[in-house]
């Protein structure tokens, strides 16, 4: 698993009470989805012994998995080599990637069925029997379990085999079974904090560390929110850049320019343009509310703000309403297939119009 640890002071106490005896036969790790709640169950299985989670049988796994009569799928142990595969690639995904990756029959609905607690119940009396160490199960999700699995599991935690852990990952504690959750020390996971994120951004990507901290804010402390937050940064700082060159080619009026602009335009993809548009429309509305001097209701990136305090001037109520039905014309003709080229040139024309309007 390459993705980044964090709660590192939480699995360090962990490890403490370990050292000195002070291991719980059930813990239950509760938090957002992103926090790295499994992350920190597959570490410390490591802790209490477990060298490879992923590949020893030492760690039993109980996850959702929706009953698939075409391919013969109905226990965790047939998906078994799926969720292997998801963790090494991806330990913050959530049941919809899960699902997904089930390649569920259509409208299954992945559960942790009674039949579930049979198997389980059975290996541990196994490892019981051979008496070689301590053995951690790990239960993804138990807010998923069918109330006969979660009731046959209960009595697994009552009286748990010698050497035996539990550790339960859920993002909704409420939905466990209170007999469960009686059974089980609770350990809270915060949102992870923006200075980690940050700081994990920078060293996997690279990127500028004004970049990173502005993802880093907006992910609420999730991990897989940040990193989209920053793929979506790149998009977004790529359409400022075709925004830019809009507005300054329509104040200037440079004929050709324009022109070539138009044609740069037509060459992307349909949804790159509806997207540039629907982008365009948005960041004129910013202006406009930017330009009535409501600066706590506008919501931009640093760069996107430095370019918008030049230009919201411009923008303003003698021309608002015509550049916004001006982008929604465009991105409906694109919708309809119209020649894009002639789209955006055509767009751009009347966008110089409105913003001499906008000055008057």
């Amino acid at each position: 698993m390459d993705s980044p640890l964090f709660h590192r002071d939480i699995l360090r106490r962990l490890a403490e009470e370990a050292r000195t005896g002070r291991v719980a036969q059930g813990l239950m790790v509760c938090g957002p989805q992103g926090t790295g709640k499994l992350t920190l169950a597959v570490e410390y299985a490591r802790v209490l012994g477990c060298e490879r989670p992923l590949q020893s049988e030492d760690v039993v796994w109980v996850f959702p998995v929706a009953k698939d009569a075409r391919r013969g799928r109905e226990t965790c142990d047939d998906y078994l080599p799926l969720w292997r595969d998801l963790l090494r690639e991806n330990p913050y995904a959530d049941l919809e990637e899960w699902t997904r990756r089930m390649d569920a029959p259509t409208g299954a609905q992945p559960l942790i069925y009674a039949r579930e607690s049979d198997v389980l119940a059975r290996k541990l009396a196994l490892k019981a029997a051979a008496q070689t160490g301590r053995r951690v199960v790990i239960v993804w999700l138990p807010e998923c379990l069918h109330e006969a699995a979660a009731n046959k599991l209960l009595k697994l935690l009552e009286e748990p085999p010698q050497g035996t852990v539990f550790i339960l990952v859920t993002e909704e504690p409420e939905r466990v079974l209170p007999t469960v959750k009686s059974r089980m020390q609770r350990l809270e996971l915060p949102p992870i904090g923006v200075e980690e994120l940050t700081t994990e951004l920078q060293k996997r990507t690279g990127v500028a560390p004004e970049t990173a901290m502005e993802a880093a804010r907006r992910a609420t402390g999730s991990w897989p929110k940040a990193l989209a937050n920053l793929e979506g940064d790149a998009t977004r700082e790529a359409m400022l850049e075709d925004f830019t060159a809009l507005m300054r080619l329509a104040w200037t009026r440079r004929a050709r320019e324009m022109k070539e602009w138009s044609e740069t335009m037509a060459t992307r993809g349909r949804t790159r343009q509806t997207a540039f548009l629907a982008y365009t429309g948005r960041m004129l509305r910013e202006s406009f509310i930017s330009n009535l001097g409501r600066g706590e209701m506008v919501y931009l990136t640093g760069r996107e703000r430095e370019f918008t305090n030049r230009f919201a001037p411009y923008v303003n109520e003698r021309n608002i309403e015509h550049l916004a039905t001006l982008t929604e014309e465009a991105q409906e003709h694109i919708v309809r297939n119209v020649n894009p080229r002639m789209v955006f040139f055509d767009y751009i024309l009347k966008v110089t119009v409105a913003l001499r309007k906008g000055k008057a």
